[in-house]
């Protein structure tokens, strides 16, 4: 059975490696995923059928938007209970996770097939494009409850003390899902409802595990009888401090609005495909830095809840060092060989040209955007949710979304790529300034003695 007790006391690096590294193979595998599931699209469908899939993003990351803001804000109150030692809420949590998942999991799948046409043109569809966006998202949709729910726990069993396990059980949709699509594309004909379809069954599978896994009742966080019941304190701390990752989601739902529709304005669909590539190549290092993020996560809101100060300072240090790196190696690859990278998506010339631009000036300034990822992160772990979601908000809500407005309409195309690398200068400056605020209060606390005593069952 795992322990919460490492937490306080294990070597901080060994703990950010040992639980950020299953989350970042994790969401790697996904990235990897998507990006495969690209190909089989772009290759087994065509081109129309990437803009399509283009088109659905903002669907995908306004149901993301409330998953993560259950499921994050979720995993990180439990880590801050646990902290404090108050293990009967931490298990009150995890039933409202559940009762909060599926009434917003069932509300959205309803809502987003009863208006599924309007949204797609307002995202962006052309007559052409349309067809393919339906087919994916109808099937998307059926199957939005058990996506939220699979996710939501899962970083239960990650904030729980089970990093491993997580990552395995990600990784098992992975495959799964990279088995079944080319099967149902190539082989039963089914073109972009098939990729779908392997999305939600693998999905399904990985929910039964998570599943038997909480109603184990040898594990240190499980299911409890009477604990799926509403309860406004816990429902409040959840959403309060899932808003951060609630307002990054819902933002990126309308960046890619706006984006979608400038470039098909201004560039037609394989504009608005190159997009596409564009974000599934740059999403393979940003998952990386979210998997950093995840595993900073409960280190830091547990230290932070048991008034361990100097350790939640230095494992923010750490995170930030490596997600510099990784972002940093980011910009040399998308700087130095787009060309590689689009044309495995694609043999379109005109695509791969237009994405060539766009990923070049997205990554432009990445070697300081990890730093920016983390910031906004750190203080979601902390529980400080008005910060969070000031600075989730700040690049795109507060400054992206005027440059997309603007730029445009002198630059073209051109004015969407850039918007982004200026966007992305100017959220980190005001990053800045705020965690070097917080770290000056964080100076004068003292650390608490810490000692843990086991809990028997």
């Amino acid at each position: 059975m795992a322990s919460p007790a490492v937490l306080g006391r294990g070597n901080l690096q060994k703990l950010l490696l040992s639980y950020s590294g299953p989350a970042i193979l994790a969401m790697m595998a996904m990235s990897v995923y998507n990006i495969i599931d690209s190909i089989f699209i772009g290759r087994g469908v065509g081109a129309l059928a990437l803009s399509g899939l283009a088109i659905t993003m903002p669907i995908m990351n306004l149901s993301a938007a409330f998953g993560a803001m259950v499921g994050a804000g979720g995993a990180t109150l439990t880590s801050i209970k646990m902290g404090q030692q108050d293990y009967d809420d931490a298990t009150k949590v995890l039933g409202n996770v559940v009762s909060l998942n599926l009434i917003l999991g069932f509300l959205l799948m309803f809502l987003g097939l009863y208006f599924i046409d309007e949204l797609l043109y307002l995202f962006g569809a052309s007559e052409d494009t349309i067809p393919y966006a339906r087919d994916f998202m109808q099937i998307i949709l059926l199957g939005n409850p058990i996506t939220h729910l699979y996710l939501g726990l899962n970083n239960e069993i990650r904030a729980s003390g089970y990093p491993q396990k997580a990552m395995r059980i990600t990784l098992l949709t992975v495959v799964i899902n990279a088995v079944l699509a080319p099967i149902f594309i190539f082989v039963f004909n089914w073109g972009i409802r098939g990729a779908a379809l392997a999305t939600v069954l693998a999905q399904t599978v990985a929910l039964i595990i998570v599943l038997i896994h909480l109603a184990n009742k040898e594990n240190f966080l499980h299911f409890k009888r009477g604990s799926f019941r509403i309860i406004k304190r816990i429902t409040g701390g959840i959403l309060s401090i899932g808003m951060a990752p609630f307002t990054l989601h819902s933002c990126s739902c309308i960046i890619i609005i706006l984006i979608n529709n400038q470039l098909a304005k201004y560039g037609g669909d394989m504009s608005v495909g190159a997009y596409g590539i564009v974000n599934r190549l740059v999403m393979l290092f940003a998952t990386i830095v979210m998997g950093l993020n995840q595993g900073m996560q409960p280190i830091a809101g547990f230290n932070y809840g048991a008034q361990i100060y100097s350790r939640v300072r230095k494992v923010l240090k750490l995170t930030i060092i490596y997600a510099t790196i990784v972002m940093g190696f980011a910009f040399a690859v998308g700087e130095g060989i787009p060309r590689l990278l689009v044309q495995i998506f694609t043999n379109e010339e005109e695509l791969i040209s237009q994405s060539i631009i766009g990923l070049r000036m997205t990554v432009l300034l990445f070697p300081v955007v990890g730093f920016q990822m983390v910031a906004s992160n750190f203080f979601q772990s902390i529980g400080k949710a008005s910060t969070a979601v000031l600075l989730s908000a700040s690049r795109q809500l507060l400054i992206l979304i005027p440059l997309l407005a603007i730029l445009p309409n002198y630059l073209g195309t051109l004015g969407v790529w850039v918007s982004m690398p200026i966007s992305d200068g100017l959220a980190t400056i005001l990053s800045t300034f705020l965690l070097t605020k917080e770290m000056k209060k964080f100076r004068t606390l003292q650390d608490k003695p810490f000692s843990l005593e086991e809990k028997q069952k």
